[in-house]
């Protein structure tokens, strides 16, 4: 499969596509609404950042426990509870007044519904497409959430100017909730990938077996903490320029979008592995020119140039699939998504500090570019080993 055109022909494929954009469109708006919420109350680098990427430091929780749904339940029913859910979880943070610590707490509810939502989605994919679309679809996926932050926080911007922002995360639910509709009818029933209740116990044994390989285990390094670590310099964007929070936000969901275009669609696959270094360190090195005290424009520029890496994860997703067995694929790929998105939220969390203490936004971010070149460089050697045999792939 080389095409979009026969990737949207693929039943299944265009509805899972929609739901993914409900899905981004919610988040988008609906965290850029309450990180305005929580700053304009608090002042605090630190709390507006952990309110915007607040539910990805559940997921990580939620990684520990809940993995082993991703591939025990039935995919159709799961992904529409999963958006009814983090719906609902969105109308309560409308609310006016919500204590701080209730808006925290919500934020948990909604990173645990996520962790199993990620794995179940990015599990029927495997499903739905065949084994030399997984690349071309994933990307595409990536590309609809590119696109949708590119218009979310333009509008969500532009709505927070003229709704309160407690109105914009009801319209954050309404996305939600068209999301699970989507689900709900149109896509079809299938059965659960794995045998089995899904428990705690069944989500450690299955992370025990992933872990268990050092291959794996540098591939889920190499995933989640250079990408996470960025995310922290894109937490810093609304202290960094609160007025403008929202061209730098866009400015990153293009350079994703662009690079998720040229490595899931212009690369060869050849050139994909080769590339990957380069891309992760990409990711990066732009941010260190913050330190430099720039203009909203050039910001936003490196930005771009600098989301473009995002697009080296595709090739250790590709990595990650040829080492894991197809009963674990739904709990690798969603251990993967929370893993990453809950180190997204420890991101934030040291960019904030770093922020406090030194008192600038802009330090923040260029101690959080030197933390993830220094890991990207670490782990570097341990991506090098050639892929065993199929026969042997799965230890």
């Amino acid at each position: 499969m080389q095409t979009y055109g026969a990737l949207f022909r693929t039943p299944e494929f265009p509805p899972l596509f929609a739901v993914a954009c409900a899905g981004a469109s919610a988040s988008t708006i609906g965290g850029l609404a309450l990180a305005t919420v929580v700053y304009a109350g608090t002042g605090s680098p630190l709390l507006s950042a952990l309110s915007m990427f607040g539910p990805a430091a559940a997921q990580l929780l939620g990684a520990t426990l809940l993995l082993s749904t991703a591939d025990r339940v039935p995919p159709r029913a799961a992904l529409a509870s999963v958006a009814a859910l983090s719906a609902l979880c969105l109308a309560v943070l409308a609310i006016p007044g919500l204590p701080l610590a209730a808006v925290f707490a919500v934020l948990g509810v909604m990173g645990l519904v996520a962790s199993v939502g990620g794995g179940v989605r990015l599990g029927l994919l495997t499903e739905v497409l065949p084994a030399d679309g997984y690349l071309l679809g994933r990307s595409v996926l990536n590309m609809s959430v590119g696109s949708v932050q590119i218009l979310g926080f333009s509008i969500g911007g532009v709505l927070l100017s003229v709704v309160p922002a407690h109105g914009v995360l009801l319209i954050a639910a309404g996305c939600q909730l068209l999301g699970a509709m989507i689900a709900a009818f149109g896509l079809r029933s299938r059965p659960p990938r794995a045998s089995g209740r899904p428990s705690v116990a069944a989500t450690w044994r299955a992370n025990a077996r992933l872990w268990s390989s050092v291959p794996r285990r540098y591939v889920l390094v190499a995933l989640c903490v250079p990408n996470g670590l960025i995310v922290g310099c894109e937490a810093l964007f609304v202290p960094y320029a609160p007025a403008h929070a929202g061209v730098l936000l866009a400015a990153a969901a293009v350079g994703m979008l662009a690079g998720d275009v040229l490595a899931g669609r212009v690369l060869p696959r050849e050139w994909r592995a080769r590339a990957g270094g380069f891309l992760r360190l990409l990711l990066a090195v732009p941010y260190l020119l913050f330190a430099l005290g720039l203009p909203l424009w050039l910001a936003a520029v490196l930005i771009a140039v600098a989301s473009v890496g995002y697009s080296g994860t595709l090739v250790l997703q590709e990595r990650l699939i040829a080492l894991t067995p197809d009963d674990l694929r739904g709990q690798a790929l969603g251990l993967h998504s929370s893993l990453m998105i809950g180190m997204q939220a420890v991101g934030a969390a040291i960019a904030g500090g770093a922020a406090e203490l030194t008192g600038s936004a802009a330090s923040g971010i260029t101690v959080m570019a030197v933390l993830s070149i220094s890991v990207t460089v670490l782990v570097a050697a341990g991506l090098r080993t050639p892929l065993p045999r199929p026969a042997a792939a799965h230890p």
